[in-house]
C-alpha cells in the first residue's frame, strides 16, 4: 500500500490510500491503452478492478430479464409455395370437391391411458393364443414320440421275444449243447405229467394201464431219439472243439503297449501251430480233387517225417496205404475209414508237446504225473478221479459229492428239470456284482440249487412289483445299492424294474411301508434257510453287525 494525492472538485488535495494487489501470474489485457513510443501499457481500472458489492436493503428482489418470456416472431417459408383461390366479385370458384373437416371429440390423458391399456390386453391375448397353440403342438408331438417310442418298444420285445421262442423252438428241433438237451428233457416230462394226470383223469382200469404202457413206449422211442441226437451233437462238439484248440495253439501272442494299441508276435512256436492247423484242415475237409488231396498227403508225410517215433510210422504207412488206393481209383466211401484213422492219429501227433510246444498250455491233462495228485478226488457215482472242477458243490455241502456228469445222468433220468433259466439268472447276477468292484464274496459261493431255492421257495419264481413269472425277463439285483448282494439283501425284479431300482436313492420314499415289510419278510426267510450253511454263517453275522451299525446311528 502506499498513500498518493488527488485533487477534489473543491480544489483542493486529499491524500487516499491505494492499494496494490500482485499477482504471481500475467494480468491479461482487458482494456486499455498503450505508449507507441515508450510500449508501456496503461489497463482502464474499471475494467482491472473488481465491481463495489451493493448494500444489502434486506428485500429480495429480481431481475426484470430473468423473470420475462422474450418472445420472437421469425417468418418461415414452406418447401412448396403454394395458393388457395377464393371467391371473390368477379371470380367463381367450384365448391364441388371441397371437404367439409370438423374437429374429433377431445379425450382426456385417462382416457388416451385406457386406451393404450386395452390395446396392451388384445396384444396379450394373441400372444397368449399363440404361446398356448406353440405349447399345445409341442405336448402333442412329445405324446406321439412317447407313444411311437412305446410302439417301438413293444414291438422290439414282441421281436425278441418271438425270436427267443423261434431259438427254443430250433433248439428242440437240432439240439446241440447241454442246455439244449436239458430243456428237451424238461419239455419231455412236462409232457408226461400232462398226459399221465389226462389218463388218470379220463381212463380206468385195464384202459388206464394199457395207456400207461402206450405212454411208456412213447416216451422210451422218445428218449431214443433224443440219444441219437445227443450222439450227432457230441460228434460235431468234438469237431469244435478241436477246431478251437488248434486255433488257439496258433494264435500270436499278444500284449497292450502304454498308449493302448494292441501288438501281435509269431513265436517258433505259434507258425507250427499254424502250420499244423492248416495240415489238419486240409486233411480232415472232404470232397476235393485226387490231385489236391495226394499234394496234402505228401505234406503230411514230410511234416510227420520230422520226429522218427511209432506214431510217425504208422502215420507215414496209412499216408502210403491212401496214396496206392487213390492211384488205384478206389471209390471214397472206401476210404472213409482209412481217412478217419489218419485224422485221428495226426491229432495225436498235435496233442504231443513235444511235435506241438504250443498245446501243453492247453491240455486238460498235465504232462507232469505229480500234478495228477492235486485237486483230484474220487467220485463214488461213476468211480472216477476227476479234478475239483467237475464237482458242483452247494453252499450247504459238507462233502464232495457226485460229479456233474453224475448229477445230469440223474437229472435226465428222473426230475428232468432244466436249470438254464437259474443258470442265466446267476451269472448275470455275478457279472453285475463284478462290476461293483467292492470284493463282494457271497454271490460266488452260492450255487445253482442255492439260487433255484432262493427264486422258487422265497420269491415264489416271480416279480416282486410287477407279479411277471417270466424267468427270462427277471434278474436279481441288490435291495439296498450300498451293501454287498446276499441272500437277505436281493430282490427279484424284471429289468426294467431293476434299472428303476437302482437309481433310487431312498427307498424309504420310494417303496410304501407294506411293501418294504414283505421284502423284509423274505429277507428273514433266506437268513434262516441260509444260516444252516457254514459258509455263510461268517457273511450272515457280519451284516447282522452292519445292520446293528445302521441302526444306532439312526
Amino acid at each position: 500500500c502506499f498513500g498518493t494525492s488527488i485533487l477534489t472538485d473543491s480544489g483542493s488535495f486529499q491524500e487516499v490510500v491505494v492499494k496494490i494487489d500482485r499477482r504471481t501470474y500475467k494480468k491479461p489485457f482487458l482494456g486499455g491503452f498503450r505508449n507507441v513510443s515508450t510500449g508501456v501499457e496503461f489497463h482502464n481500472a474499471g475494467s482491472q478492478t473488481n465491481p463495489l458489492k451493493r448494500p444489502d436493503k434486506g428485500i429480495q428482489l429480481f431481475s426484470k430479464e430473468t423473470q420475462t418470456a422474450v418472445e420472437k416472431n421469425k417468418q418461415q417459408q414452406t418447401r412448396n409455395t403454394t395458393s388457395t383461390q377464393m371467391t371473390k366479385i368477379g371470380l367463381y370458384v367450384s365448391n364441388m370437391t371441397d371437404k367439409l373437416i370438423t374437429p374429433g371429440k377431445y379425450f382426456t390423458a385417462e382416457e388416451y391411458h385406457k386406451r393404450r391399456l386395452e390395446a396392451v390386453i388384445v396384444l396379450q391375448k394373441y400372444f397368449r393364443r399363440w404361446h398356448a397353440i406353440n405349447l399345445v403342438q409341442n405336448l402333442m408331438e412329445q405324446k406321439r414320440l412317447r407313444l411311437a417310442r412305446e410302439a417301438q418298444e413293444e414291438l422290439q420285445k414282441k421281436r425278441e421275444k418271438e425270436e427267443k421262442l423261434r431259438r427254443e423252438y430250433e433248439k428242440k428241433l437240432n439240439p446241440k449243447t447241454k442246455e439244449d438237451f436239458e430243456l428237451l428233457y424238461h419239455e419231455l416230462e412236462l409232457w408226461m405229467q400232462e398226459e399221465i394226470e389226462r389218463i388218470n383223469r379220463t381212463l380206468s382200469g385195464a384202459e388206464r394201464k394199457a395207456a400207461l404202457c402206450a405212454l411208456l413206449e412213447e416216451e422210451t422211442e422218445l428218449i431214443a431219439c433224443i440219444g441219437m441226437h445227443k450222439l450227432n451233437a457230441n460228434v460235431e462238439n468234438q469237431q469244435k472243439a478241436i477246431m478251437q484248440l488248434l486255433d488257439k495253439c496258433a494264435q500270436p501272442r499278444r500284449w497292450k503297449a502304454f498308449d493302448g494299441k494292441i501288438t501281435e508276435m509269431d513265436t517258433q512256436s505259434t507258425l507250427r501251430g499254424k502250420e499244423l492247423l492248416e495240415i489238419y484242415r486240409s486233411i480232415s475237409t472232404k470232397g476235393i480233387p485226387k490231385d489236391e488231396r495226394t499234394s496234402v498227403l505228401l505234406t503230411l508225410k514230410c511234416t510227420v517225417k520230422e520226429h522218427e517215433c511209432k506214431l510217425t510210422q504208422e502215420i507215414v504207412a496209412l499216408v502210403d496205404r491212401e496214396i496206392d488206393l487213390i492211384s488205384r481209383e478206389v471209390k471214397e466211401c472206401n476210404l472213409e475209414g482209412l481217412r478217419k484213422r489218419i485224422c485221428t492219429l495226426f491229432l495225436q501227433y498235435i496233442k504231443i508237446p513235444e511235435f506241438n510246444p504250443e498245446v501243453a498250455g492247453f491240455l486238460k491233462v498235465p504232462q507232469d504225473p505229480l500234478k495228477l495228485y492235486k485237486n483230484v478226488y474220487f467220485c463214488h457215482s461213476c468211480e472216477n478221479y476227476l479234478p475239483s472242477t467237475e464237482f458242483p458243490i452247494p453252499a450247504n455241502s459238507r462233502t464232495i459229492g457226485r460229479c456233474r456228469s453224475c448229477y445230469q445222468l440223474d437229472n435226465e433220468a428222473r426230475k428232468r428239470e432244466a436249470y438254464f433259466k437259474y443258470r442265466l439268472i446267476l451269472e448275470n447276477l455275478r457279472k453285475s456284482e463284478v462290476d461293483y468292484q467292492d470284493d463282494t464274496k457271497i454271490v460266488f459261493l452260492v450255487q445253482l440249487p442255492d439260487m433255484q431255492y432262493l427264486i422258487e421257495n422265497i420269491w415264489n419264481s416271480k416279480s416282486a412289483l410287477s407279479a411277471c413269472n417270466d424267468l427270462y425277463e427277471l434278474v436279481m439285483v441288490r435291495w439296498e445299492k450300498q451293501r454287498e448282494w446276499s441272500p437277505w439283501n436281493t430282490i427279484l425284479l424284471t429289468k426294467e424294474e431293476a434299472d428303476a431300482h437302482l437309481k433310487l436313492c431312498n427307498l424309504q420314499e420310494a417303496y410304501e411301508s407294506p411293501f418294504i415289510s414283505k421284502v423284509k419278510q423274505k429277507h428273514i426267510q433266506a437268513k434262516n434257510y441260509f444260516a444252516q450253511f457254514p459258509a455263510m454263517s461268517s457273511f450272515l453275522h457280519r451284516s447282522n453287525n452292519q445292520a446293528n451299525a445302521n441302526s444306532d446311528k439312526k
